[in-house]
C-alpha cells in the first residue's frame, strides 16, 4: 500500500496500531481481557505482515490466536 499518512504508509500505521494493542494487553490484570485484547493486536499484526510480506510475523502471530483461541474457548 502506498497510501502515505502524515509521510508514513498505511501498512506501517497497521503495524504501529498492532504494536499499541498489544501493548496494552500486557497492562491488563484479567487473562480473558488479556487474551482477547492480545489476540486482536496479533490480527492486526497478522494483517500488517501479510500486507508486508513478512511471513514470519504472520506465522507466528497466528499461532498465538490459536494459543488464545484454545485457552478462551476451549480449556475455560
Amino acid at each position: 500500500m502506498n497510501t502515505l499518512v502524515f509521510g508514513i504508509e498505511l501498512t506501517e500505521w497497521i503495524g504501529y496500531l498492532a504494536m499499541g494493542v498489544l501493548l496494552v494487553s500486557f497492562m491488563m490484570k484479567d487473562v480473558t481481557k488479556i487474551r482477547i485484547i492480545n489476540s486482536v493486536g496479533c490480527g492486526l499484526f497478522v494483517l500488517y505482515g501479510s500486507l508486508s510480506t513478512l511471513y514470519p510475523v504472520v506465522v507466528t502471530n497466528v499461532g498465538i490466536i490459536i494459543i488464545n483461541s484454545y485457552y478462551l474457548f476451549i480449556k475455560k
